[in-house]
């Protein structure tokens, strides 16, 4: 594990942030914030740190003696965090994941902006996007429930939940509401003419993984297909909808909005999404 300490330049950052992960040598998230800092001239660092999770208790405990601002966290760590800190936000906790840490005074809080990044974006990229039309979410995991609590939270007032084992979508419908209405994998396509946003939250679609079958024809014009995937940033899914003459959204814009409020948390200033940012990020996606 590398070691949370600062190493190398004589001049320490005002400030430090990570994120920690089991593995973590993919993340984007130092080239965002990275990209940030240099932009708005911060006396910062951001690196990623390679936790294992035995010692991921260890590392948590010392987050502020290491002259740590707080850090995000990714897999395999965003569900036991929740059970290290001092206090979680209700998203968190209706969540059940945090995927950044803050400190305000002493305290160590865990929150949850995966649901911020998605609405941020799906309003930016589909401003015609109406909260008062019922959704449809495909996939049960960790990035479903987040976006479950954000639609519900923005006054969406039915989501058709579907996932490959239905027992999964039960238990989310059973948790989140009477508003979640639990549909067959097999039906995912056949939907309602009322349903507007069609949401991929599966790994589907993502690179190593099978394409998402998915037949838009059913969806009434102005719909909106959302995939949270974004490697490829155009997956089948998106093709298929783009095709048909909807407005297609994938998932990069939700990584770099979820990273807005954890950057003004650790560094004082709200950093802003930009072309710039966008179009560095998906020149270090096309390396691969």
């Amino acid at each position: 594990m590398t070691d949370p300490q600062m190493t190398g330049s004589d001049k320490k950052p005002q400030n430090k942030a990570a994120v920690i992960g089991w593995p973590i040598k993919h993340s984007r998230s130092p080239l965002i914030h990275g990209h940030w800092l240099k932009t708005l001239g911060i006396n910062g660092s951001y690196e990623k740190i390679a936790v294992p999770p035995e010692e991921l208790p260890a590392f948590i405990s010392n987050l502020k003696s290491a002259g740590f601002a707080g850090i995000n966290v990714t897999i395999p760590h965003k569900e036991e965090v929740l059970k290290l800190v001092d206090r979680a936000t209700d998203e968190a906790k209706a969540i059940g994941a945090a995927n950044t840490l803050w400190f305000e005074g002493e305290e160590l809080v865990a929150g949850n902006t995966d649901g911020y990044g998605f609405l941020t974006h799906l309003k930016t990229a589909a401003p015609h996007w109406q909260s008062e039309r019922p959704a449809l979410i495909l996939g049960a995991g960790g990035a479903a429930r987040a976006i479950l609590y954000a639609l519900l939270n923005a006054g969406v007032p039915q989501i058709h939940l579907t996932n490959r084992t239905r027992s999964r979508a039960e238990a989310l419908a059973a948790e989140f509401g009477p508003r979640i209405i639990v549909r067959d994998w097999e039906e995912r396509a056949d939907n309602p003419e009322e349903v507007y946003l069609t949401v991929n939250t599966s790994s589907l679609g993502m690179g190593g993984n099978p394409p998402l079958a998915f037949d838009p024809a059913k969806l009434p014009d102005g719909a909106v297909c959302y995939d949270i995937v974004y490697t490829p940033l155009e997956t089948e899914f998106l093709k298929a909808a783009r095709a048909r003459g909807l407005t297609g959204v994938d998932g990069l814009g939700m990584l770099l909005h979820q990273a807005v409020p954890g950057f003004e948390k650790w560094f004082g200033q709200r950093p802003a999404v930009t072309a710039e940012l966008t179009s560095h990020i998906i020149a270090d996606l096309e390396k691969d």
